[in-house]
C-alpha cells in the first residue's frame, strides 16, 4: 500500500483553509446580526449602518450556505 503524502497534505491544507474561511464568514454573519441601533440621544447613526450590517450578515450566511451546497454537490455528483 502506497500513500501519496503530497496529495494527503494538499487535501489537508485545502480543508483547513476552507474550514477557517467558513467559520470566519459565519462569525462575521453573527457579528452583523448582533449590531443594535444606537440611541439618537448619543449621536448614533440613523440606522443606515444597521441596515448595512444586516445586509452583510445575510450575505455572509448566503455564502456559507452556497459553500455547503457546493460541498454536498461534490459529494453526491
Amino acid at each position: 500500500m502506497n500513500i501519496d503524502w503530497a496529495a494527503l497534505g494538499s487535501v489537508f491544507g485545502v480543508s483547513l483553509v476552507v474550514t477557517v474561511a467558513l467559520v470566519g464568514l459565519f462569525t462575521l454573519g453573527i457579528v452583523g446580526l448582533s449590531k443594535q441601533a444606537e440611541p439618537a440621544a448619543q449621536g448614533g447613526s440613523t440606522g443606515g449602518s444597521l441596515v448595512l450590517a444586516r445586509a452583510g450578515a445575510y450575505l455572509c450566511f448566503g455564502l456559507c450556505a452556497a459553500a455547503v451546497a457546493y460541498g454536498i454537490y461534490l459529494i453526491v455528483a
